[in-house]
């Protein structure tokens, strides 16, 4: 990890113990020594802490929870689901989009990119924020969890209630784990959006109109789902 990847102030009092301490430094050196032996990792240095860099924690609305990040080329940007400007849509987020389409009657994005979602308060979290090209979860279990698990017990602590969007059994069994049924915080479960399980119940679940619905009722405003336009005259890739 190079320097770039550095933890942004906002999240320093909540993971700055583990990002400082021994579990993030040998996280840290095991990245090093895969990159120094030619493997090529995504999200690229820079990047892996996106989602934090764009969603300070007192700003957070809404978490969504995803797993590993895209391992094909160009997709992994840091945000969970999310892909950069010019990637071919993967089948989860042409799901998610289909299913925002019917909730809110919002036409498909032109793109995968959700930066605009994060940057209003949406977490767009990866348990594991690596992995190794072409080898899906190649690093769980190098330390990733430890730092995320502390980012949502850091939200779900916090003085506002959130919502949380949970896909698939992966991410409903974290935040059991975690510990998040104590009220004040919305939970949706739906299953992952993926084409093996979205037909039986994401489709229909309306995630985006209930946060809102939530967010709207407890003063936080609303999240406004829209993406922005394609730039730099990126093809449509829906």
């Amino acid at each position: 990890m190079t320097s770039t990847d550095l933890l942004p102030a906002s999240w320093e009092p909540a993971l700055g113990e583990l990002w400082h301490g021994a579990m993030g430094t040998e996280l840290r050196a095991f990245l090093a020594a895969e990159e120094a032996a030619g493997k090529v990792i995504y999200p690229p240095a820079g990047q892996r802490l996106a989602a934090l860099s764009l969603t300070p924690l007192p700003e957070v609305r809404v978490v969504i929870l995803g797993q590993d990040p895209y391992h094909g080329a160009g997709q992994a940007q840091g945000l969970a689901f999310s892909v950069a400007q010019g990637c071919k849509l993967p089948p989860s987020l042409r799901n998610i989009f289909k299913e925002l389409h019917s909730d809110l009657g919002l036409p498909p994005a032109a793109h995968g990119d959700l930066s605009s979602w994060a940057q209003q308060g949406v977490l767009l979290l990866n348990n594991v924020l690596s992995v190794e090209q072409a080898k899906p979860a190649s690093h769980a279990g190098k330390g990733w969890e430890a730092i995320t698990d502390a980012c949502i017990r850091a939200v779900a602590a916090g003085p506002a209630p959130c919502a949380f969007i949970l896909w698939g059994s992966h991410a409903q069994k974290q935040a059991d784990r975690l510990g998040l049924e104590d009220g004040r915080h919305l939970l949706l479960r739906a299953p992952h959006p993926s084409p093996l399980s979205a037909y039986h119940g994401f489709f229909g679940s309306k995630p985006f109109s209930q946060t809102n619905a939530f967010l709207q009722d407890k003063g936080r405003g609303i999240i406004d789902w829209r993406l922005p336009p394609a730039s730099g005259g990126q093809p449509l890739l829906i």
